[in-house]
């Protein structure tokens, strides 16, 4: 982790621990504008949260203008969506609701699985605008969270703020001149480790079938085309400039290959598989243990 000596800002925001460290303690406006800045974003993408405007997507089809950033964040999505032939899609809320992961997290499941609604039936996304045709659970937790990342980022730089690491429970964002060794976790006994990485500037993410886990064998990495977990990989991690493409790429990986997804992004990546065995992108910058 960073230097010993640099401060700490830690708080709870989207569902999960966040911890930002500084050569310098931040102050009380750049911290206020931070917790401002996740605020805004959950109220708009959170499924959990009945005010959010992803909510009222669910409850009532129609026009929605969001944030600027919508339109990167849709850009990405419709990408994916098209190079795993639907399988990673946004649209699978429902699904995940379907089998528990509500937002209750009841983590029971109301029956058996079923697919995400296709995205040429029921969302059309033009920039920051989404206009949705039926009720549907919109869930962008496969890159929302990278992304919330990059627009901290952008409101620590504005703060003046020119060396920092977050940390968004694992999903890291380093901006500095001195390199971060990172421990890649072991994805069947989080104790160990199975190599490291060093991170010297931009982001690493990561993805696991074991991280929200519950039930016989349900995870929360799902096809969207038939709503049942994925079963090849087990976990995923991934290097990129945005924290945004790493964090949606890093679940991309359990539907489409590391060479497919090279040809249209810029990164490098490394993959465990159910059987224990791993493949990495030959840019990997890491070192994995015998």
């Amino acid at each position: 982790m960073p230097n010993a000596e640099w401060a700490d800002f830690t708080f709870d925001g989207i569902g999960t621990r966040w911890e930002i460290s500084s050569p310098r303690p931040l102050d009380g406006s750049v911290r206020s504008r931070l917790l401002d800045v996740v605020e805004k974003y959950d109220g708009e993408w959170s499924r959990f949260r009945p005010d959010s405007t992803v909510s009222a997507m669910a409850r009532q089809p129609g026009r929605y203008e969001l944030s600027p950033e919508a339109a990167a964040l849709g850009r990405l999505y419709r990408s994916l969506y098209e190079v795993t032939d639907g399988a990673m899609t946004p649209l699978i809320g429902g699904s995940l609701e379907q089998l528990g992961y509500d937002a209750t997290y009841s983590l029971i499941p109301a029956g058996s699985p079923v697919p995400a609604p296709r995205w040429e039936d029921a969302l059309e996304w033009d920039g920051t605008v989404l206009t949705t045709t039926a009720p549907f659970v919109l869930d962008i937790g496969a890159a929302g969270k990278g992304q919330l990342v990059d627009l901290l980022a952008a409101e620590l730089r504005t703060g003046g703020v020119d060396s920092f690491v977050i940390d968004a429970s694992g999903d890291l964002l380093h901006c500095g001149t001195d390199p971060l060794r990172v421990a890649l976790e072991h994805p069947f006994d989080p104790a160990k480790a199975i190599g490291t990485v060093s991170l010297a500037g931009g982001a690493l993410c990561a993805s696991a079938a074991n991280r929200r886990a519950w039930g016989d064998g349900l995870h929360h990495v799902l096809d969207g085309t038939t709503g049942h977990p994925v079963s090849t990989a087990v976990a995923t991690w991934t290097m990129a400039e945005s924290t945004m493409v790493a964090d949606a790429l890093a679940t991309a990986l359990f539907f489409a290959t590391g060479a497919e997804l090279e040809r249209t992004f810029d990164f490098s990546w490394l993959v465990v598989f159910s059987d224990g065995s791993a493949a990495f992108s030959s840019g990997f910058e890491g070192t994995l243990f015998t």
